[in-house]
């Protein structure tokens, strides 16, 4: 049973310390292709935490502290890292899962509702527009506030102002992992039943890398402003 503990808990692979830096796309597929083993067993393990529903916040949290890894080249332990997030995380990733669901799900309904309406009244175009930008600022806001939750313990409104200013420096990368991670499972609907197993494998995983290597940046930008750059903020390790 060794090389199945070894499998789950062995550090992450990791790369020449003189090999040359590389940005945008190519660190994004260099990283790729160096973790998508790890990336497939993360999947499973996210799968496995979230079949309660309930825990499907500390899941999601718990998958984005160990893609936060991958993106900064640390070790990583996979089995540990997750469970010691999911943890660690439960209880705020669940109340502000509710509070960001609940805010998606107004949202959502105002974009259907005013749709609707539109149709016969065209100013109502106006807050269709409102309504549209409100939930994707949203959306954003959420990519970058469960990133900025792993990296740094902040208390809940600094953590929040932090998401929303990363939100407004730096939104389209955000907007293009969303936009990645739509394309997965548009894929997945299109080509099915030949994608069939695309969810259980690497939908969830690379869906969050994705989001995590687009946001990271202003998360990093936001966390080294001057008011937040304090001593006794630490890094989640």
């Amino acid at each position: 049973m060794q090389w199945l503990r070894e499998m789950w808990t062995r550090e992450g692979p990791g790369i020449p310390k003189d090999a040359p830096k590389k940005t945008g796309l190519a660190l994004f597929a260099e990283i790729l292709v160096r973790e998508w083993w790890e990336m497939v067993k993360l999947n499973i393990l996210f799968i496995l935490a979230s079949l309660l529903v309930v825990t499907l916040p500390a899941a999601l949290v718990a998958m984005a502290r160990v893609s936060v890894t991958f993106v900064e080249d640390r070790n990583t332990y996979l089995l540990r890292d997750f469970t010691e997030a999911f943890l660690r995380y439960f209880w705020r990733a669940t109340a502000w899962g509710l509070v960001l669901a609940g805010g998606l799900a107004i949202g959502i309904h105002a974009i259907v509702a005013y749709t609707a309406g539109a149709r016969d009244n065209l100013l109502l175009s106006v807050p269709l527009a409102i309504a549209l930008f409100v939930t994707a600022f949203v959306t954003v806001l959420a990519c970058h506030l469960i990133i900025l939750m792993v990296m740094r313990d902040l208390p809940a409104p600094r953590l929040l102002r932090l998401a929303a200013l990363a939100s407004i420096i730096r939104p389209l990368p955000a907007l293009a992992a969303l936009a990645f991670v739509a394309s997965l499972w548009l894929a997945h609907i299109l080509f099915y039943p030949v994608s069939v197993f695309m969810p259980a494998t690497f939908n969830f995983s690379l869906g969050m890398f994705a989001v995590v290597f687009g946001a990271h940046r202003a998360a990093v930008m936001v966390l080294e402003l001057p008011p937040y750059r304090k001593p006794h903020a630490r890094n989640a390790s």
